[in-house]
């Protein structure tokens, strides 16, 4: 047989936005590095329990870095900084995280 669920009694993962604070630190850092050269474009992206701001060299490619940020049980909010599938550092403030971008090493020319 079939069994009735009342759609007010599903559970659904908790949505997770950026604040206005945090997104004016993520396009001020964005900012930034499009006037270096290094970033062009960016996506804002939500999936359950989860917000990921990510910057790319081109549209076409896959993200440079991706900024997660999460709810927990534990803490209201948790935020980490990702190269691909390698996460590059982990914490529960933003402005932490984000300095792991800020004094990323550049490619000098000849």
């Amino acid at each position: 047989m079939t069994e009735l669920i009342r759609l007010a009694d599903r559970k659904r993962p908790r949505q997770v936005y950026f604040s206005r604070p945090e997104l004016m630190q993520l396009l001020a850092l964005y900012s930034r590095q499009v006037s270096a050269g290094e970033w062009r474009d960016y996506a804002i992206d939500h999936k359950a329990g989860m917000a990921i701001f990510s910057v790319f060299r081109h549209s076409f490619d896959r993200p440079l870095f991706s900024i997660a940020k999460w709810a927990d049980a534990q803490r209201p909010s948790s935020y980490a900084v990702f190269a691909g599938p390698r996460r590059l550092k982990a914490g529960g403030s933003l402005l932490d995280v984000l300095a792991v971008l800020e004094g990323r090493p550049k490619l000098v020319g000849a």
